[in-house]
């Protein structure tokens, strides 16, 4: 009950203060390319069920039917003023919609796409057993994983070998030791990281 509040009051005090700047940006996004402000993609949450979450629009018009996969800040992909939400993240600020909606929490593993969740093992698909989150162990460890996947060869191939086991790793570690205080731990942490760029 303790982290389900903490969620509620937490988005919705963003949300409501920063409602200002999220209609600026909704704006700059409109004018800046066609298509709509948010982005909505299906994503695998507690128990395995599937639900919609939302970001700022930061691509062209379907840009994810050449991969789900993004390569880099300068993918060619990306808008121009998509790259500058990517860079401090400002394009994940709708998810807050899907922590008030009860889709996700503020910390938990980051939510996977359905084409990656079925390649899970057995004790990988326990990260399943939580809600998914904006942040935690692995979000930290891999905050530029685009440019990481920018210098490789087969990105999506360095993501499901290397990448997407290390963060499953971290998400297991996450769900052994969370608490409330944990969580106060990796927002500060993750506000820090954000605010140094």
């Amino acid at each position: 009950m303790l982290k389900r509040t903490f969620d509620i009051l937490s988005s919705l005090t963003v949300l409501v203060l920063g409602s200002p700047v999220f209609v600026a940006i909704a704006l700059i996004i409109a004018v800046d390319s066609k298509g709509g402000v948010f982005f909505k993609q299906i994503r695998v949450g507690k128990d395995g069920k599937n639900f919609g979450l939302y970001k700022f629009r930061t691509m062209y018009t379907d840009a994810e039917s050449k991969g789900q996969i993004t390569v880099g800040g300068r993918d060619p992909r990306i808008t121009k003023v998509g790259y500058w939400l990517r860079k401090f993240k400002i394009d994940e600020f709708p998810q807050l919609i899907n922590v008030l909606s009860g889709d996700m929490s503020i910390v938990g593993p980051r939510p996977e796409v359905p084409k990656y969740v079925a390649l899970y093992t057995t004790e990988q698909r326990k990260v399943l057993s939580v809600k998914p989150g904006l942040t935690d162990f692995a979000s930290l460890e891999y905050i530029n994983e685009n440019e990481i996947l920018g210098q490789s060869d087969n990105p999506e191939e360095t993501y499901i070998k290397e990448i997407m086991p290390a963060k499953l790793n971290l998400n297991l570690k996450y769900i052994e030791q969370q608490s409330f205080l944990l969580d106060l731990k990796l927002i500060g942490k993750t506000v820090g990281k954000l605010f140094r760029g």
